[in-house]
C-alpha cells in the first residue's frame, strides 16, 4: 500500500538559493537537506553546531519528519548528528536546523548549500498510556543492555 502525505514546505527569507530537500535516487527513503550558512562554517574535532537549513514545514497531524546524519560525511569525515534522530513535530513552524557534530580527526568546512544530512517522514500511530500496577511477565523480564550477550 503508498500513503501520500501533503506536507508544505517554505523556503525562509535570504534562502532563496537554497536547494530545497529532495531524495538522491528513485527509492531513497530521505530527502537530503542543504546548509544555509551565510559564510563557511569549520567545525573542529569535537565542536559541535546548530546549522540553519533555510526551510519550514507544515505536516498534517500523525507524522513527524527524523532529521539522520548522511552516512557518506559520517564515513569520510566523522560528521553525525548529534540527537539522532532529531525529531520536527507536526505542530512545529520555525525553521529547521541541523545539530552536527565533528567526530573525526580534522576540521571540517561546511559551505552553503552543502547536503549536510537528510529527513526522513515517519508515521506516529495514536497511543493511549495507561498506568498500572503490574506489567505482564515474558521471557526476557527486565532485562537490558547487554543482557543477551557481548556479541
Amino acid at each position: 500500500m503508498n500513503l501520500s502525505y501533503n506536507v508544505q514546505l517554505k523556503r525562509l527569507a535570504g534562502n532563496e538559493d537554497i536547494e530545497i530537500p529532495r531524495k538522491m535516487s528513485e527509492l531513497a527513503s530521505g530527502f537530503d537537506l542543504y546548509a544555509a550558512v551565510t559564510e563557511d562554517l569549520i567545525l573542529h574535532p569535537g565542536q559541535r553546531a546548530l546549522v540553519p537549513t533555510g526551510i519550514a514545514l507544515a505536516m498534517p497531524g500523525g507524522l513527524e519528519a527524523q532529521i539522520r546524519p548522511r552516512s557518506g560525511l559520517a564515513f569520510k569525515h566523522g560528521i553525525t548528528c548529534l540527537n539522532t534522530p532529531g525529531t520536527i513535530d507536526a505542530d512545529y513552524r520555525g525553521e529547521i536546523k541541523v545539530l552536527l557534530v565533528n567526530l573525526g580527526q580534522e576540521p571540517f568546512t561546511i559551505s552553503r548549500n552543502e547536503r549536510i544530512a537528510q529527513m526522513v517522514f515517519q508515521i506516529v500511530p495514536e497511543v493511549e498510556l495507561t498506568q498500572v500496577d503490574e506489567l505482564s511477565e515474558t521471557v526476557r523480564g527486565a532485562g537490558g543492555f547487554g543482557h543477551t550477550g557481548t556479541k
